[in-house]
Formats: C-alpha cells, sequence, structure tokens
C-alpha cells in the first residue's frame, strides 16, 4: 500500500497550491480519503474529506470557500485545491485513506508534503 502526496512548496500569502495523493495498493473506490494537517508543536488535524464516491465533501471551517477536496477515482488519485493561502495554513498535508465494514477497518497514510505560506 502507497499514498504519495506531492504539490506542496512555499507560496506567498494570497497564493494557491494543488496537492495529489497517488494511490497503489488497494481498492481506492472504496475508500473515503482525506487530507489532514500538522502544524509545528501542534496536533493532526482533518482539513477536508470526501466520500467514495465523490459524492460528498465536508472541510473543516477555516478552509471552507478556499479548499476543494477531489478524486479521480479512474487515477486513484485525491486532490486538494488550495486558494487564498494564509500563513497560517503553513503546516505538514498528509493524505489518508480509511475504510470500514463492520469489523474490517483500515487506515493509510502518506508521508507528508510541506506546505508552506510566507512572504
Amino acid at each position: 500500500v502507497q499514498l504519495v502526496e506531492s504539490g506542496g512548496g512555499l507560496v506567498q500569502p494570497g497564493g494557491s497550491l494543488r496537492l495529489s495523493c497517488a494511490a497503489s495498493g488497494f481498492t481506492f473506490s472504496s475508500y473515503v480519503m482525506s487530507w489532514y494537517r500538522q502544524a509545528p508543536g501542534k496536533e493532526r488535524d482533518l482539513v477536508a474529506g470526501i466520500t467514495s464516491g465523490g459524492g460528498s465533501t465536508d472541510y473543516t471551517d477555516s478552509v471552507k470557500g478556499r479548499f476543494t477536496i477531489s478524486r479521480d477515482n479512474a487515477k486513484n488519485t485525491v486532490y486538494l485545491q488550495m486558494n487564498s493561502l494564509k500563513p497560517e495554513d503553513t503546516a505538514v498535508y498528509y493524505c489518508n485513506a480509511a475504510f470500514s465494514r463492520g469489523w474490517d477497518t483500515r487506515t493509510y497514510w502518506g508521508q507528508g508534503t510541506q506546505v508552506t505560506v510566507s512572504s
């Protein structure tokens, strides 16, 4: 199983980045996919999530209207479009895959990609 994030980097306030997470080794279309982030000295927090079929999304309040999560099940990839970035968005961003059916629960994490918002 692999989740490989890409697209992080340094961007000025007000700028945009698009994160990608390429998945392999599991049935991607059966998993809820999420993006989390962890700033230095803070806990890892949920940023956005999308259901397995892509029909429903949810966001933490601080990114609503600025971030958009999407997925392409044909490409086994989930995306996070981040617009109007703020310095407080600076963090390591992690991709997460989660599956639950009865007693069968599974979760996988990527290695993270650094996003730095600074002038």
